[in-house]
């Protein structure tokens, strides 16, 4: 569905991506995880056609994500970015129907869709008319996800989605998450910082380091078997402190 094809990124000297190849498989969670400045946003913007890659192609369908393309490509997607990015000026309802607005679908269709995704995140009806500052942070996240999905679209994007929340809400979340993209069929690309969030999501999982997939495969593959001393180590860094924390042997 979508592919990055020997993408080179770079910001003023900074190399974001150098050389990336990679293929999102269809109706599987695609997990970017990595330090900080590794590229894994840097991926998902330009799949979100947001940049441009300097070398190589970004291709979704089988079409290169360029301005020939991009409008058609973007209306087949879903972006959600950790904030939510909600409009505070703009009510539950027209946040989320914004773009069905645009495109001009009937009244009938914006509501029906809307009661849909509404039972599908749990939103109480009546938060509808609510702005995001009358919302929780937990609401407002099931918010931006409805308007992620209103267009139905056949991928979606998401930076970060939980980062922002408690740990409560974001357990809670997760599971709703899941639940939904294995209802929806979903093919989803997300990035995120945690590594048992990752393990919990991804379908595959891919680690990247200065730009570069240093390895990708199923979960346990990444944690059962290193491809380097760095992915051992990325591993540790994040069960380490679980591990004290909980008082563990090592």
């Amino acid at each position: 569905m979508l592919r990055f094809e020997g993408v080179h990124k770079t910001y003023a000297e900074a190399v974001a991506l150098a050389g990336v190849d990679l293929e999102v498989a269809e109706a599987e969670t695609t997990v970017l995880i990595g330090p900080s400045g590794c590229g894994k946003s840097t991926l998902l913007r330009l799949a979100a056609g947001l940049i441009q890659p300097e070398r190589g192609a970004v291709r979704f369908e089988g079409a290169t994500l360029d301005h020939h393309h991009l409008r058609a490509a973007r209306l087949r997607m879903g972006y959600m970015i950790q904030d939510g990015g909600l409009f505070p000026h703009l009510s539950v309802r027209d946040n989320v129907t914004l773009m069905a607005r645009e495109l001009h679908w009937p009244t009938a269709r914006r509501k029906q869709r809307l009661a849909e995704l509404a039972e599908l995140v749990h939103l109480p009806e009546r938060m509808l008319d609510r702005y995001p500052i009358e919302l929780s942070g937990g609401q407002r996240q099931r918010v931006a996800l409805m308007r992620a999905l209103m267009l139905d679209p056949d991928l979606l994007l998401l930076d970060e989605p939980l980062g922002a929340l408690d740990p409560m809400i974001r357990f809670e979340l997760q599971r709703e998450l899941k639940a939904i993209f294995a209802r929806l069929g979903q093919t989803v690309l997300l990035v995120t910082h945690d590594l048992a969030e990752a393990v919990f999501f991804g379908h595959r999982l891919v680690l990247l380091r200065a730009g570069q997939i240093v390895q990708q495969g199923p979960p346990r593959t990444l944690l059962d078997a290193p491809a380097e001393d760095f992915v051992a180590q990325f591993v540790a860094a994040q069960r380490e402190p679980q591990r004290l924390l909980l008082g563990l042997p090592a």
